[in-house]
């Protein structure tokens, strides 16, 4: 699911492919989304807010898209404004970053509930990520599980329900999107480190990337396909006296 013509599938549409999925591109800013159930939904970013329905009124189908496929458990992969989306749809609170925007690479820390959730488990304790965003999910969905987590904006991967994972951070970019979004966004790219948008840089950032987020996407597609067992549910336990 696209959401701006600024932020297309780009690599990840190739990783989903290669791992066996059937991909159908979907723009609600531009049609109606498809009736009918998913087998899975992949939903990107876009500069505009997840609380920004007024602007954007087809915002609201597809909070209730993700709402839905919570509720279904439908798998669900959102990157950026898509995860402020699931965010905001299952109970969540998305705000302008107190601390400014988050541009450039960088790493996340795996908490310690990754390690038993099935696409999270075998990624490196701190995976590389691009970062280009100004909002962020500033209270998470009751009962979701925290996956990930940054020093200046903590809530950077989570999971509501078993299959339903969202990521502040985008694994689908090329460099050549990326400086795109440098371009049209000057003073966002200012609080990027010096020499983040030089080619060299950008090359190895998007190769550290690949390397560790293309085998968690096949982990998504085997996850939708019934290959890949979700995360367990684990019930309360009482101290015992």
């Amino acid at each position: 699911m696209q959401l701006d013509d600024t932020d297309p599938p780009g690599r990840l549409a190739e990783w989903l492919a290669d791992a066996g999925a059937e991909i159908e591109l979907v723009q609600p800013y531009r049609e109606p989304l498809p009736e009918g159930d998913y087998t899975a939904v992949v939903c990107l970013g876009g500069p505009m807010g997840a609380n920004d329905v007024i602007d954007h009124p087809w915002l609201v189908d597809v909070r209730k898209l993700l709402a839905t496929c919570v509720t279904k458990r439908t798998p669900v992969l959102a990157v950026c404004l898509g995860a402020q989306l699931l965010a905001v749809a299952t109970g969540g609170v998305v705000e302008v970053g107190a601390n400014g925007p988050e541009v450039g690479g960088g790493l996340v820390a795996k908490r310690d509930l990754g390690a038993a959730d099935p696409l999270f488990a075998d990624l490196p304790m701190m995976p590389d990520v691009v970062q280009f965003h100004h909002d962020t999910v500033t209270r998470l969905p009751v009962d979701a599980a925290l996956l990930a987590a940054a020093t200046r904006y903590p809530n950077q991967a989570f999971r509501v329900g078993p299959v339903a994972y969202g990521i502040q951070f985008h694994i689908e970019t090329t460099p050549e999107m990326v400086l795109a979004w440098a371009r049209a966004n000057p003073e966002s790219a200012a609080w990027a480190k010096p020499g983040e948008f030089e080619p060299e840089r950008l090359a190895e950032l998007h190769a550290d990337v690949e390397e560790v987020w293309q085998p968690f996407v096949e982990r998504f597609v085997r996850l939708a396909k019934g290959e890949l067992a979700p995360v367990s549910a684990t019930r309360p336990t009482l101290p015992l006296i």
